[in-house]
Formats: structure tokens, C-alpha cells, sequence
């Protein structure tokens, strides 16, 4: 087997060297009085440019692909987040519009306790409302240790709602001007006419036409619809003057002898979410 000389390589190399040395320096001393590149220096030029594109080829090939990676996982990222953002968003705007709801009631219970001056007053929030009772009862969070007591009316939203028919030291229990219960929750009230004042019993709540009655309406004169019905304050349990509704119509008795009024309350009865108890009358 012939063996390669060293040497001989050394002086290969050093040829090659000394060529390209010189092909350098002669392309530098021409470009120094032309402006116009020669063939050789362009050849070499070229080649070079070729020879370094195949060269970052692979690593422009590399820095793509891992950025196209980091994109996708970026990608990934931002659409778990937005899912988590879809998923929660049923959930907010629920939120959204208990909120509202909430500030709504709150303030329509304050524009009521603005107009309730001549009142000393307990606003109290509803706690407790059983669907089994929903038309019936509810808890609000004030009892004895802030000044309730038994009887005493209560508000909500822009009129009459119910009456406190048990307390407790942080609790109370009211029953509603539409429960069924035809004994305890009967309100005298003052029926304000054109022609005079009409008196009554307000003794019940007709469903079908979600309408308080009144009931042993006295007086001659005559009413129309849309007059103000409000608490009259005759036999001491409630105070004069909290709104009720307004007259939607008027109806003989089952006897045929007496009126029955039909009052479309002041109150939401069905969405009750704050109250006002009217502790008594300024000055009693």
C-alpha cells in the first residue's frame, strides 16, 4: 500500500493558500481603480453566498421549526385559557345579572325609605324563603336585639307586603299579604276617591288575578280605577298611610251584599330579596 507523504500535503495546502492569498490581494488592487467587480472575485463571491446559504440552511431550518414549537404551545396556552374563560362565562354572567338584580332592589328600597320620612324604620335582608311556602312566609335577618316586635308592617320595594307574626332574637318571621291564611293578616286600609274615602278590610289574595281583596267596604263614594288604596290605621296594629296599590275593579260579595275590591299591589310580592319593617310612627 503506497503511503501518503506529509509533506507533500503541507505543500499542497500551502499552494492552495498562496493562490488564494493572491487572488485576493490582485481582486482587492483592481477593485481599488475599477468600480466593476472581475469575474474571479465574483466567482469567488458567489461561491461563497452558496456556500454559506447551504450552511444556514439547516440551522434557519432549525430556528423555525423550534419557533413554530414555541408558537403552538404559546397557541395551546392561550386557547385552555379562553376555554377556562367560556367555561366560566355562563357562570359570570348569571353573576352579572344577580347583581343587577340586587342593585335594583336595593335601590327601589331606597327610594321607598325616602319616601317613608314620617316612619322609624328596620330594613332587613330576606334570608330564608321556602318554595313550599314561597306565597306564604319568609325569614329576614333582624329580630328583638334590633327592635322588632309582633304585628308590626312591613315594606318592600313601593308598598305593603306583610306583617311580623313571630321574632326571634336575630330573626324574624313575616307572613305575606298572600298567604292563604285568612285570620291574622288583615289590614284595615283607606281607599282615596274623588268623591271621598272608602274603608275597608284587606283580608286576601286572589291568585288568578294577582290581586289583593278588599273586603266590608264602607262608605258611598264612588271609586274608579287606579285610586290609591293605603293602610287606614284603624285598630292600632299597623300605622296610617303605607301604600298598598291601586283599584284594578270592584265585585259583589259571594253574598251579593257587599263590594269586593281588587287591588294590584304596590309590591313585588314574587321577588323579595329586602324589606323594610316600620317599627311605628315618629312622635307615638
Amino acid at each position: 500500500m503506497k503511503k501518503i507523504n506529509p509533506n507533500k500535503n503541507i505543500i499542497i495546502a500551502l499552494i492552495i493558500v498562496i493562490i488564494i492569498v493572491t487572488v485576493l490581494s490582485i481582486t482587492i488592487a483592481r477593485r481599488a481603480v475599477s468600480e466593476k467587480t472581475n469575474v474571479v472575485q465574483s466567482t469567488v463571491n458567489d461561491s461563497i453566498a452558496l456556500v454559506d446559504r447551504v450552511i444556514q440552511a439547516p440551522f434557519n431550518f432549525i430556528s423555525r421549526t423550534v419557533d413554530n414549537v414555541q408558537d403552538l404551545f404559546t397557541t395551546y396556552d392561550e386557547n385552555q385559557r379562553l376555554k377556562e374563560k367560556i367555561d366560566h362565562y355562563e357562570e359570570l354572567s348569571q353573576q352579572t345579572k344577580n347583581d343587577q338584580r340586587e342593585i335594583s332592589s336595593l335601590k327601589e328600597q331606597l327610594e321607598l325609605n325616602n319616601t317613608l320620612t314620617s316612619f322609624e324604620k328596620i330594613t332587613a335582608n330576606v334570608i330564608s324563603r321556602s318554595p313550599d311556602t314561597w306565597q306564604d312566609f319568609l325569614i329576614i335577618d333582624k329580630g328583638s336585639k334590633d327592635g322588632i316586635e309582633l304585628n308590626m308592617s312591613v315594606m318592600a320595594t313601593k308598598g305593603l307586603v306583610g306583617r311580623v307574626i313571630e321574632v326571634n332574637r336575630a330573626s324574624s318571621k313575616i307572613e305575606l299579604l298572600t298567604a292563604e291564611n285568612q285570620t291574622s293578616n288583615h289590614f284595615p286600609v283607606r281607599i282615596s276617591t274623588k268623591d271621598g274615602v272608602l274603608f275597608g278590610l284587606l283580608k286576601g289574595f286572589d291568585e288568578e288575578k294577582n290581586a289583593l281583596v278588599v273586603e266590608q267596604v264602607t262608605g258611598d263614594a264612588k271609586f274608579e280605577k287606579g285610586d290609591v288604596v293605603q293602610t287606614s290605621g284603624l285598630g292600632g296594629n299597623s300605622p296610617a298611610d303605607l301604600a298598598v296599590g291601586t283599584v284594578l275593579e270592584a265585585r259583589a260579595d259571594d253574598f251579593g251584599l257587599q263590594k269586593k275590591l281588587y287591588v294590584q299591589p304596590y309590591a313585588k310580592m314574587y321577588d323579595l330579596s329586602v324589606v323594610t319593617v316600620i317599627k311605628r310612627t315618629v312622635g307615638e
